[in-house]
């Protein structure tokens, strides 16, 4: 039986992959909170072992931190914040950085929200919204503090390391496996799942 998360997904009016083993889901859910600069966010896969459905649910951040919204925005027009919606094959393995192995947008456009009023309050205006290449990756964070701060200017970001070597194993076992070497990455509210 799929589950509940994948069902609401598909109301939502998101593709869900259901076809065999490692044929991934990977979404992310933004908390109802807009505090900048906390992991109160999930990074979620699901995804067929064997016949059988399994979620997998990790701590992570869909916001930029504070060091980028307020100190050191990357962008003229405001620092970037994921549009809820479906990227389909937009993400690759690639290097993040040049650094290491992470999903990269290398394959397709996301669109953003630009926030350029430098506080720490997250703006979503549509008016500001930006469609592009923006590299927009899904890695894990750079130090070690429980805040997101100088982690992401933008990007999905993993909270543990633990847990981003978890979900990069399940990406290399389905290019392995079924040959793909691009992944879809869906970003929902939290309010749009009740």
């Amino acid at each position: 039986m799929i589950p509940p998360i994948l069902n609401k997904l598909k109301q939502l009016g998101h593709a869900v992959f259901e076809g065999g083993d490692y044929n991934l889901n990977l979404f992310g859910i933004r908390s109802k909170t807009r505090d900048a600069n906390a992991f109160d966010d999930y990074l979620v896969c699901a995804y067929k072992e064997d016949g059988l459905w399994r979620v997998e649910w990790w701590e992570a951040t869909t916001d930029p931190g504070t060091w980028y919204l307020v100190d050191k925005p990357l962008n003229q027009a405001g620092t970037a914040i994921l549009k809820p919606g479906q990227y389909r094959g937009v993400y690759k393995i690639d290097k993040h950085n040049g650094k290491y192995d992470a999903l990269c947008q290398r394959e397709g456009e996301v669109s953003v929200y630009r926030d350029n009023n430098r506080d720490k309050v997250l703006n979503m205006d549509e008016d500001t919204v930006q469609t592009g290449m923006f590299g927009i990756n899904i890695h894990k964070r750079k130090g070690s503090d429980d805040t997101v701060d100088g982690a992401s200017a933008g990007c999905q970001v993993f909270r543990w390391e633990k847990a981003f070597d978890r979900m990069m194993h399940l990406a290399r076992k389905q290019t392995s496996l079924r040959g793909w070497d691009t992944f879809t990455y869906t970003l929902v509210r939290e309010e749009d799942l009740e």
